[in-house]
Parts: C-alpha cells; sequence; structure tokens
C-alpha cells in the first residue's frame, strides 16, 4: 500500500457550530496550552444561517494523546454546542471505486493511489461491466462485477452494499457509474458518495453530450464533483473544473478535453473530503480549498 510520511506527525481538527462570540478563541487557544503549534487554519461564518466554521491543521509539539485531546476538547466546546472530527493527517481513508466502462477517472485515481498522491486506501473497485478488471487487477485490488438491470437494481445494489461493509470503506467514488441509483441506497451512503459528470451549458442530456454541446457552438466545457442524492446529478457540489472551447475544437477534442477536466475535478474532490476540508449544510457545501 502507498505510503506518505509528509504530514506523519500532524492532526486535522475540524468543527462548527452556531456563530457567537470566541468561536475562533476556543480552538486556538486550546491548541496553544495544549503546545500544538497551527499549521494551517481555515474559518468561515455563514451570516446567513448564524452557522461558524473551522478546520485547524496543527503539529503537537509535546506527547499527543488521541482520546484525552477529543475528551479536553469537548469538554472545553461544549459551552458553543460545537460538533467536531478530528483525524490525523496521515490517515489514509478506506474508499470503494464504482465504474462502469470509461477508464479515465478510474485510471487516473489508481495512478494518483499507487504513487501516494491521495490520502485513501482502495479496498475495492466495483462494476457493472467487466471491461476494468484487467485494468485494477494490475494494481493488485479486487474487482466486483456486479451486472444490473432494471429488474435486478435492489438486488445488485444489496450486493454492493455487503461489499462496502466487508471492506470497511468510508468513502465511495463514482468513477463513471453509469447507472441511476435508488434513493434508498443514496440514504444510505449520504455524505461519502462522490459522483462526477460533465458539466456543459447549456445542459445537455441524453447520449453523446459533448456532441450535442458541439453543434450548438458551446464555448465552455466542464466537469462538476458532487455527493450524490436521489436527485440526479444535482447533490451538494464540491469542485467544479471548466476549459475554454471554439469553433476550431471538433467533438472528439471536446471529449478529450471533458475527460482531462472530469479526472483533476473528481480528483481534487476526493482530496478535499478525506482532508476535511469539506462541510455539509443545508443542503450545500462548504469547501475550505487548497
Amino acid at each position: 500500500m502507498p505510503t506518505d510520511n509528509s504530514h506523519s506527525d500532524s492532526w486535522i481538527l475540524a468543527a462548527q457550530c452556531p456563530s457567537r462570540l470566541g468561536t475562533v478563541d476556543v480552538v486556538t487557544r486550546f491548541l496553544k496550552e495544549r503546545h500544538c503549534y497551527i499549521t494551517e487554519l481555515n474559518s468561515f461564518d455563514d451570516a446567513l444561517s448564524q452557522r461558524f466554521f473551522i478546520r485547524a491543521v496543527f503539529r503537537p509539539e509535546q506527547g499527543f494523546d488521541e482520546q484525552a485531546f477529543q475528551r479536553h476538547f469537548a469538554e472545553r466546546s461544549g459551552e458553543f454546542d460545537m460538533s467536531f472530527t478530528l483525524n490525523a493527517a496521515s490517515r489514509r481513508v478506506p474508499t470503494i471505486i464504482m465504474v462502469s466502462k470509461a477508464d479515465h477517472c478510474l485510471n487516473d485515481l489508481l495512478y494518483r493511489y499507487r504513487i501516494g498522491q491521495l490520502p485513501i486506501d482502495i479496498r475495492a473497485v466495483i462494476s457493472n461491466h467487466p471491461d476494468l478488471e484487467a485494468l485494477t487487477a494490475w494494481h493488485q485490488l479486487p474487482y466486483y462485477h456486479l451486472p444490473v438491470t432494471a429488474e435486478t437494481r435492489a438486488e445488485q445494489e444489496a450486493q454492493i452494499s455487503e461489499v462496502i461493509d466487508a471492506s470497511g470503506a468510508e468513502l465511495i467514488v463514482l468513477a463513471r457509474y453509469m447507472q441511476v441509483l435508488t434513493p434508498a441506497f443514496c440514504e444510505r451512503v449520504s455524505g461519502r458518495a462522490i459522483n462526477i459528470h460533465h458539466s456543459l451549458l447549456p445542459g445537455f442530456r441524453g447520449a453523446r453530450p459533448y456532441h450535442q454541446a458541439w453543434e450548438k457552438g458551446v464555448k465552455l466545457v466542464g466537469a462538476t464533483a458532487h455527493y450524490i442524492n436521489e436527485d440526479l446529478d444535482e447533490g451538494p457540489i464540491i469542485a467544479q473544473g471548466v476549459e475554454a472551447v471554439d469553433h476550431t475544437h471538433s467533438p472528439d477534442d471536446m471529449v478529450a478535453r471533458g475527460r482531462d477536466i472530469e479526472c483533476l475535478t473528481l480528483a481534487r474532490a476526493v482530496r478535499y473530503h478525506v482532508q476535511q476540508r469539506i462541510f455539509l449544510h443545508q443542503g450545500k457545501t462548504v469547501v475550505f480549498a487548497d
């Protein structure tokens, strides 16, 4: 499994609470008292909802007891009604990738995983087609071919759930998985399943969207990564990418540009998730981009 020791001694504290005086101080003062040096700090106050969000990356300068830290910080932040998570920056999140036939996003994620660029631990790849088994096997990862039809969707999703549970996966990445998921499954993986799709304006649905866009003379192509929900391609947005095109670009050129943007945008969204840069709030996201 890839290793990355660049953050081996760092921790990430992510918290949110109602807006009130002293929210930054309760975090920074506590870290100072615990002899923790802050290397990165982001905060945001949503004036409309009166909600406060903060993320701190810190390096302990003395011995560090994770359980004691969590217990004492919960006591200190309790008066602010603050919820928080604490994770080692070096922790690799157990991940399942779901794909269909297109290989560009899967190939990109596997490469970034192999060289240690993405802090994830890929436990398996799931597909409704057999096409990408060889690519997955080359990376010495399990591959589950789980075919699906409209009549067997519930049964197939139950099989997917079994793989997720057995692998201990905390993150599910839909790397061009071209099947509509049931509301029940979307609810089961809410907040931990990321999807990628093209972003073209105006919108084009159905087959060959880039060819449709070319026929309309579209000048921008892009991609959107988002958490899934029961509304197709309309979940909370994490990251987006865009690139200009013009009349000199053929449909195939636009498809190639779109693939590149999809890969970059999906990888960015996965990284933001595992680095605890994302807060879900009122059907949207607060994202502390790097």
